[in-house]
C-alpha cells in the first residue's frame, strides 16, 4: 500500500514489518518485502534479518550475495558482529558451507576490521582441531592476530590443548610467545593445559618452570595456580617416581598458596607410594586425610586395596574394603576387580567366587571382572565354575573377547573336552570374534600333544587362509609336537625353514626341545652343534637346554664336554634345578668327580684354568 500509494516508508517500519513476519514463520513473504526495498532502507540490520532467514532455509548462495554486497568497501551499510555470529554459526557448518570457507568469511570479516567475539571465535577453533583440521585453526587464529583483532586466553587455550594432544611442544611455545607479544594475558586454564601436557609427556622438570613462572610474576604475569594445576603436577611427579617432592609440593600449597589439598590431590600421592611399595606411608597419608575431614570416595577406597594387593597383604586389604564398608564406602567394580584378580592370583578361587556372588548382589558389575575371573577360573582348571561365570557375564549384557575365549578353549584343551573346546570355537565365531594367533597355537598344542599331526597341520593351513600370520609359538608347537611323535627329521627341518623362509628366528624352547629329542636319540653331536648354533644367533640356553644336554653327555660319557656346559651355566648365572642335579649327582661321582659337581652345586667354576702365553710369559 505504501509503494502504491507513494508514501515513503521509514528504515524502522521496515524493520519493524520484517521482524514481524519472521516471527510469523512467513519466511518468504519476508524476503519478498527485502527484495522490494530501495538499496537505501536495506540497513545492516535488515541485511542481516535476511541473511539469517536465507541461511536457516538452506539458501547459501543467495545468503552470500547479500554478505558480498556488505563486504563491498563502498558499501554504505558494512559488515557488523551479528553478522559474523550469523555465518559462524553452527546451524550451516555440514550443509554447503565448508570449515575453509568460514575460516575465509572470517578473513574477510577481519579486512573490514570486524571480528567474531571470544566465545564464537573458541567455538571455532575447536570445533576445527575436534575434526582434526589443527594447522586451519591455527591460520584462523594467526589471521585475528595479524589484522587487529582483540582476542582472549579462551580461542587460544582451544588451539593449545589440540597441540598438546598431538604433543606438538615447539608449535605451543611458539603460540605462547605470540600471545605474549598481542598483549593476551593467558589465564589459569592456559597454564593448566602446558603443565598437564608436560607432565603426560613425562617432561616433570619442564612443567615445574612453567609452575614457578604463573607463579612469580615473570613478564608480568602473575596466575595463582588451583587445586587442579597442584594436583597434576603432584600425579607428574608420582609417576616418575619423585613421590617425595610431591609430598612437599603439597605442603607448600597448603602453607604458601593456602590452597588446600582435596580428595583428589590426596588419591594421587596415596597411589604414588603405594606404587613404589611404601604402603605404610599411603596409610598414613589416608589417616592424615580422615584427620583433616577431607571425604574419601570409591576411588580412594581402591587405590588402598590395589596398594595392599600388590604387596601381596590380601587378608589386609579385605579387611580394610570390609571396614570401609561398614562406614557406608561401598566398592564400585573396580574394588572387585582388584581384589578378584589378587584372590585369582594367588589361586584363592574361592575367596574370588565369594566376592564375585557378594557384587553380584548390589553393585554395578563391568565385563572386566567378569573376564578376570574367567581367566583366574580357566587357569585353576575349574572350567564348571568359569562357564557358570561366563553365562552371568551374557545374562549381564556383555559379551566374551577375543582373551576369554582363549582362556576358556584353553582351559578345556587342559582338560581334555574335545567337544567342549569345539563348542567354544563355535560359539566365538558366531559372536563375530576372530580367532587370533593364541587361539590358533592353543590348538595346535592341544592336538599335537594328542598326537593328532594331520589335524595340527589342517589348522595350521586355515590359520594361514585367515590371514593370521605364525608366531615363533606356532612354530615351536609344531616342532614340539613332532619332537613327541619322534620325527626328529620333520622337527628338523621346521627348524631349518624358520630361518630360510619365514625369517623368524628360533627362541630358547625351541632348541632345548630339539636338543633333548636329539639326545634321546643319541645324536648327541646334532645337538651340540645346536649349542654352537644358539650362540653364534644370540639365543641363551636356560636350565632345561642344559639339563637335555647332560642326558645326551651322560650316554656317551663326555666328561670334558660336560665340564665345559658346567662352566658355561655358572658364568652365565644359569642356576641347576633338581632335574639337572638328579643327572649330574646319578654320573659323576660314579666316574671319580665329585669334587667337581660339588663345586658346581656352589656356583664355582669345575675346570681348572687353562695356562696362557702371552709376549713369551705363560700365565694362568
Amino acid at each position: 500500500m505504501a509503494k502504491d500509494r507513494n508514501v515513503p516508508i521509514s528504515p524502522k517500519a521496515v524493520r519493524l514489518l520484517v521482524q514481524s513476519m519472521r516471527r510469523a514463520g512467513m519466511e518468504e513473504e519476508a524476503l519478498l518485502v527485502f527484495n522490494e526495498l530501495d538499496s537505501a532502507l536495506k540497513t545492516t540490520f535488515i541485511r542481516n534479518e535476511a541473511i539469517g532467514l536465507l541461511l536457516k532455509m538452506g539458501r547459501v548462495d543467495d545468503a552470500l550475495k547479500v554478505l558480498d554486497e556488505m563486504l563491498d568497501p563502498e558499501a554504505k551499510f558494512q559488515v557488523d558482529d551479528f553478522t559474523v555470529g550469523l555465518f559462524l554459526s553452527g546451524e550451516i557448518r555440514g550443509r554447503s558451507v565448508s570449515e575453509e570457507e568460514i575460516v575465509e568469511f572470517v578473513s574477510k570479516f577481519g579486512e573490514r576490521v570486524v571480528f567474531p567475539n571470544s566465545v564464537v571465535l573458541t567455538k571455532l577453533v575447536s570445533g576445527l582441531c575436534r575434526n582434526r583440521k589443527v594447522g586451519l585453526a591455527w591460520d584462523v587464529l594467526h589471521d585475528v592476530m595479524k589484522k587487529g583483532g582483540a582476542l582472549e586466553a579462551a580461542p587460544c587455550n582451544a588451539l593449545l590443548s589440540a597441540l598438546g594432544r598431538g604433543n606438538e611442544f615447539e608449535r605451543m611455545r611458539e603460540l605462547m610467545a605470540k600471545m605474549e607479544e598481542m598483549g593476551i594475558k593467558p589465564d589459569v586454564i592456559t597454564f593448566g593445559i602446558l603443565i598437564n601436557r608436560l607432565c603426560q609427556s613425562r617432561r616433570i622438570d619442564a612443567a615445574m618452570e612453567v609452575f614457578e613462572k604463573m607463579s612469580g610474576g615473570v613478564k608480568g604475569v602473575s596466575v595463582e595456580p588451583d587445586v587442579g594445576i597442584y594436583s597434576t603436577l603432584i600425579d607428574g611427579l608420582c609417576k616418575v617416581g619423585r613421590q617425595e617432592e610431591g609430598l612437599r609440593l603439597m605442603e607448600k600449597m597448603r602453607s604458601q598458596s593456602g590452597c588446600a589439598p582435596d580428595t583428589v590431590t590426596y588419591n594421587i600421592l596415596i597411589d604414588g607410594f603405594n606404587k613404589v611399595g611404601d604402603i605404610e606411608k599411603g596409610r598414613e597419608l589416608f589417616d592424615k586425610m580422615k584427620e583433616e575431614g577431607i571425604p574419601m570416595n570409591v576411588s580412594t577406597l581402591n587405590t588402598m586395596l590395589d596398594g595392599l594387593s600388590r604387596r601381596g597383604r590380601l587378608n589386609t586389604a579385605l579387611e580394610f574394603f570390609n571396614e570401609m564398608e561398614r562406614k557406608g564406602l561401598k566398592g564400585d567394580f573396580v574394588t572387585y576387580t582388584i581384589l578378584i584378580t589378587s584372590f585369582c592370583n594367588v589361586t584363592n578361587i574361592h575367596k574370588a567366587m565369594e566376592l564375585f556372588d557378594q557384587m553380584l548382589t548390589g553393585c554395578p558389575t563391568d565385563a572386566k571382572v567378569y573376564r578376570r575371573l574367567i581367566s583366574g577360573l580357566s587357569q585353576a582348571g575349574r572350567m564348571e565354575d568359569a562357564s557358570f561365570v561366563v553365562s552371568k557375564l551374557k545374562e549381564a549384557g556383555f559379551s566374551m573377547d577375543i582373551v576369554s575365549y582363549n582362556v576358556m578353549i584353553h582351559g578345556f584343551c587342559s582338560e581334555n573336552k574335545p567337544d567342549k573346546i569345539h563348542e567354544m570355537i563355535e560359539e566365538m565365531e558366531a559372536s563375530g570374534v576372530k580367532p587370533d594367533s593364541v587361539t590358533y597355537n592353543t590348538l595346535l598344542a592341544y592336538l599335537g600333544k594328542h598326537g593328532d599331526i594331520e589335524s595340527a597341520y589342517k589348522v595350521f593351513d586355515r590359520m594361514l587362509n585367515e590371514g593370521v600370520v605364525p608366531t615363533v609359538v606356532t612354530f615351536g608347537t609344531l616342532i614340539h609336537a613332532h619332537c613327541l611323535d619322534g620325527d626328529i627329521e620333520k622337527a628338523m627341518r621346521i627348524f631349518r625353514d624358520m630361518g630360510s623362509k619365514s625369517k623368524m628366528p628360533p627362541n630358547t624352547v625351541i632348541y632345548s626341545d630339539l636338543i633333548n629329542s636329539l639326545c634321546k636319540k643319541n645324536d648327541v653331536e646334532q645337538a651340540l652343534s645346536l649349542m654352537e648354533d644358539m650362540k653364534a644367533k644370540g639365543v641363551r640356553p636356560d636350565t632345561q637346554t642344559f639339563s637335555a644336554l647332560f642326558k645326551g653327555l651322560r650316554e656317551n660319557n663326555l666328561l670334558k664336554k660336560a665340564f665345559q656346559f658346567m662352566d658355561q651355566m655358572v658364568e652365565e648365572d644359569c642356576n641347576p634345578d633338581y632335574i639337572t642335579m638328579d643327572i649330574l649327582t646319578e654320573w659323576l661321582p660314579g666316574v671319580g668327580e665329585t669334587e667337581r659337581l660339588r663345586k658346581f652345586a656352589q656356583g664355582f667354576p669345575v675346570l681348572e684354568p687353562q695356562p696362557q702365553q702371552k709376549d713369551g710369559i705363560v700365565t694362568l
